[in-house]
């Protein structure tokens, strides 16, 4: 037997595979499925995050399962890059590197116009984005049980719960 081999190459999502046989074994053909795992691009609290006027959102993007962490990551809201030295001022990233990488975004004093669609777009996964809606002390349908925004419920509890004790 020689030390003679040839090989097979083959290009698969960066990562190069070379299979070889030694020159004087018979040629033979090996069948194998290679299963690569996605990394995967998560968002705490998605779809949908409601928040009042004034407060912080804080959004929480999680990249799993990826071989070595993403080269960067955007923010965008509404199709638009988020710039973080804007005239609006208060907006922040921070990104934390590991096994899995997380990047919370912060926009302080959220206002009406911080509103709409917010998409985590790491350099290595695909896109995952979540729908902010700033609220004005109101209670938006997905809130509401049995025709009755829970607010007024937890109101009239309290004012029975006032009367006992009086």
């Amino acid at each position: 037997m020689t030390g003679h081999q040839v090989c097979q190459r083959a290009l698969v999502n960066n990562v190069e595979i070379n299979v070889g046989t030694p020159k004087s074994l018979p040629s033979s053909e090996i069948l194998t499925n290679l299963y690569l795992e996605q990394p995967k691009t998560e968002i705490l609290g998605a779809p949908d995050l409601y928040i009042d006027r004034g407060s912080t959102i804080n959004l929480t993007c999680i990249i799993l399962q990826s071989p070595e962490p993403p080269a960067y990551i955007f923010w965008n809201h509404n199709n638009a890059i988020i710039s973080y030295d804007s005239t609006r001022g208060g907006v922040s990233v921070v990104t934390e590197k590991g096994d899995s990488t997380t990047s919370f975004l912060l926009v302080q004093e959220a206002k009406p116009s911080d509103s709409g669609r917010y998409t985590c777009n790491p350099s290595n996964a695909q896109p995952k984005s979540i729908t902010v809606h700033v609220l004005n002390g109101e209670y938006p349908a997905a809130m509401q049980h049995g025709g009755q925004a829970k607010q007024p419920r937890l109101y009239s509890l309290l004012l029975c719960l006032c009367l006992l004790l009086y």
